[in-house]
């Protein structure tokens, strides 16, 4: 799952990932930016392997860091949904 990358260069392209999908989708989060960078870590991890399982692309290519965003933006958004509820 983890590929050429190694759990080190997910957390990287995760935090990055977590990074850019904050500045997307601006507002205050209930978790803070460490929050977010977790969030990100998690959307990578599940973009990348959902990316790479299906076909959509391999390892290395750009398309895996977009999916990472994207599954970023994703599990942020539901995070916000469900602290929402929560108050």
């Amino acid at each position: 799952m983890l590929g050429t990358y190694g759990i080190i260069g997910w957390i990287i392209i995760g935090g990055l990932a977590g990074g850019l999908a904050k500045l997307i989708m601006p507002g205050r989060d209930p978790g803070g930016c460490i929050v977010t960078i977790l969030l990100g870590i998690a959307g990578a991890l599940v973009a990348g392997f959902l990316g790479n399982a299906l076909g959509w692309y391999s390892e290395g290519q750009a398309g895996g860091f977009i999916a990472a965003v994207l599954g970023a933006i994703l599990i942020l958004f539901i995070y916000r949904l469900l602290m929402r509820r929560r108050r």
